[in-house]
């Protein structure tokens, strides 16, 4: 471990205690520069912790290119962060806190313990060991006029300054954990670009499902399907059925796209094969055996295993006449189309799209506008599905910062660079 400097001759404001915000911290005094962490919440890192409820995805082990397509059409600005933080060096760094990881079945990377606490615990202890002052209930309102930072405190309204100061604020989901995109209006206010902040991961709504299938299916998952949107290849997984449509892990994977054909078209028609790993054609031949006296629901459970929620969801969405002919019917069971018509709510998505966007910093991550103001994690304008992308382009962008922040407070001459 790198210890600071007893009287470190620079200093930094960090704006945020998120895996972003911590991260820049730990390397800027990890270099010696004296760095204060004001955090609006009474502790940091409350959206890092809530992430780790269900097992704490830290990261993903595909392979690279697999990896960097995640991030859609950012992957390239992405890329520049993760090529010097990557998902191994993101583990390495874990382990350095004394903290083991493992390998899931999904290739996903988890603590051994599942748990996100333990790590948040370790990581805090060595920031403090460094010297890094932490502020909670230290909202920021913004700048002074004489450009100080603004904060508001449980004691009132102080004013601080730095030679250096990074925004590491979120995006604009869960406000309750901190992320309200607030920030949005004063970086605005500044003359600097932010793209509008829109829900990312997130459920979708539906015109409006039948009062028996909000009744009986609602919060009902749906296994081993896949879904399809336009001529991209389908996506194998799960997902549930809510009281105004769709969400799960299924769906997350394609929001970005699902979003953007809504912002295009109004609406988004996703193709729902209920049978994926059977064929067309077997399908069909054996919705073709004769079913006697059976009833069709009989008929679709003995035949391809078809009932409960899906049985139900078939009823709902395929035409009432292609039920008397097997060729439709086999066709609709592996291509039934969902019109999606609206995301839910910013506030409910796990993460947000929107935000500064790369072209409105240079390559320190720092405003062209506002020089000596960098900005870092959720907040930038990038987003990825859930699996542990999230997590690791925010470390990434957090310590690509904080260099950033070095740069610039140890070479002056390179200030306009």
């Amino acid at each position: 471990m790198i210890k600071a400097p007893a009287h470190p001759s620079r200093s930094a404001i960090v704006i945020g205690g998120g895996p972003a915000g911590l991260m820049a911290a730990e390397v800027l005094a990890q270099a010696g520069v004296r760095v204060d962490l004001y955090d609006a919440m009474p502790s940091v890192g409350r959206k890092f912790l809530l992430a780790g409820v269900g097992g704490m995805n830290i990261t993903h082990s595909e392979a690279k290119a697999a990896f960097l397509s995640r991030y859609g059409e950012r992957q390239e600005a992405i890329a520049r962060l993760l090529a010097d933080f990557d998902a191994d060096a993101l583990c390495q760094w874990i382990h350095g806190l004394g903290i083991d990881t493992f390998v899931g079945t999904s290739g996903r990377v988890f603590p051994t313990d599942m748990k996100a606490a333990p790590l948040l615990r370790a990581w805090l202890k060595r920031l403090r060991e460094l010297g890094v002052q932490v502020h909670t209930r230290h909202r920021w309102l913004g700048w002074s006029a004489d450009g100080a930072l603004r904060l508001a405190t449980p004691g009132g309204e102080i004013s601080v300054r730095a030679d250096a100061t990074l925004l590491a604020l979120g995006g604009g989901s869960w406000a309750r954990l901190g992320s309200d995109g607030a920030w949005t209006a004063q970086l605005q206010g500044r003359g600097i670009e932010v793209a509008p902040l829109q829900p990312s991961n997130c459920g979708f709504e539906v015109t409006g499902w039948s009062a028996l299938l909000r009744e009986k299916f609602a919060g009902a998952p749906l296994k081993n399907v896949s879904l399809r949107l336009d001529d991209e290849p389908p996506r194998l997984g799960e997902f549930v059925l809510t009281e105004s449509g769709v969400e799960g892990s299924l769906v997350y994977a394609l929001s970005a796209a699902i979003r953007q054909r809504i912002n295009q078209q109004g609406r988004a028609t996703v193709h729902l094969d209920l049978l994926p790993q059977s064929p067309l054609a077997k399908v069909q031949a054996a919705l073709s055996k004769p079913r006697g006296s059976h009833s069709m629901a009989k008929h679709l459970h003995r035949q391809v295993g078809i009932d409960g929620v899906k049985a139900a969801l078939l009823r709902e969405l395929a035409p009432k006449d292609c039920f008397d002919e097997p060729a439709r019917l086999a066709a609709a069971l592996k291509a039934l189309p969902l019109a999606l018509v609206r995301p839910r709510p910013l506030d409910e998505a796990i993460s947000s799209a929107g935000g500064v966007p790369f072209e409105a910093l240079d390559a320190r991550l720092m405003c062209t506008q506002l020089p000596g103001l960098f900005c870092a994690g959720e907040m930038l304008d990038w987003e990825a599905p859930t699996g542990g992308y999230l997590l690791t382009a925010c470390f990434a962008s957090g310590r690509a910062a904080g260099l950033g922040m070095l740069d610039w407070l140890q070479h002056p001459e390179r200030r306009m660079g």
